[in-house]
């Protein structure tokens, strides 16, 4: 799968339980504004998008995939940089926001909950809709060398503010805890797409720091 992380990548067509009412038309329009901020570097309307086709190939396994799609847009919306902080605060956002637009609240409490799922990736055996929703946020993983390079260098350009020494010490235990996963994706299938080259790319990544 083709990783777009050109931070001018457009925005990708509003889904469709959003562009049924006016106000889903609005929010639609503020996530893109979102997404589209000018101090995002690698959670860009690229990253989203990757994201978004990601699951596509995994959508059979959830539940609810209109639920991973809506958590998608949603998961990294509000983006400052402070994780935890950034999920939980997204997931606010779908909360106060998607009632007005029509879906039903059983759907939106899985979308938020999904997208406080993705501050750590963490969720119990079974769990079909987080499994896709974190196999396609981690699918950039497993690009090609030159993918993965560029979102390297997006996710240290995001982090610039950090001093190269601490940035790269805390870049090598995100690294080494990923590659202490036994498996990096949930599904048989993200792993089968990604998870061998991911684990490749990773190495290759620690190696250099």
């Amino acid at each position: 799968m083709a990783v777009e992380l050109s931070p001018a990548s457009p925005v990708p067509p509003a889904p469709p339980e959003l562009a049924g009412s006016p106000a889903g038309r609005a929010l639609a329009a503020e996530l893109a504004a979102r997404w589209a901020e000018p101090h995002r570097r690698y959670h860009t309307t690229a990253h989203l998008r990757a994201v978004l086709a990601a699951i596509e190939p995994l959508a059979g396994l959830a539940r609810d995939p209109a639920a991973v799609r809506l958590a998608a847009w949603f998961h990294d919306a509000v983006y400052e940089g402070l994780a935890g902080r950034d999920e939980e605060r997204s997931a606010q956002l779908s909360l106060a926001r998607l009632p007005a637009c029509g879906l039903a609240p059983e759907r939106v409490r899985e979308v938020a909950r999904l997208v406080r799922v993705t501050a750590g990736h963490a969720y119990e055996p079974g769990d079909a809709d987080a499994a896709v929703l974190c196999d396609a946020d981690l699918a950039v993983l497993g690009g090609t060398p030159e993918e993965y390079d560029a979102y390297a260098r997006a996710v240290r350009e995001e982090y610039g503010h950090v001093p190269g020494d601490l940035f790269r010490a805390g870049r090598a235990a995100v690294l080494r805890g990923l590659l202490a996963n036994g498996r990096l994706y949930g599904t048989p299938l993200g792993r089968d797409l990604w998870e061998a080259r991911a684990r490749d790319n990773l190495a290759r990544e620690l190696a250099r720091l």
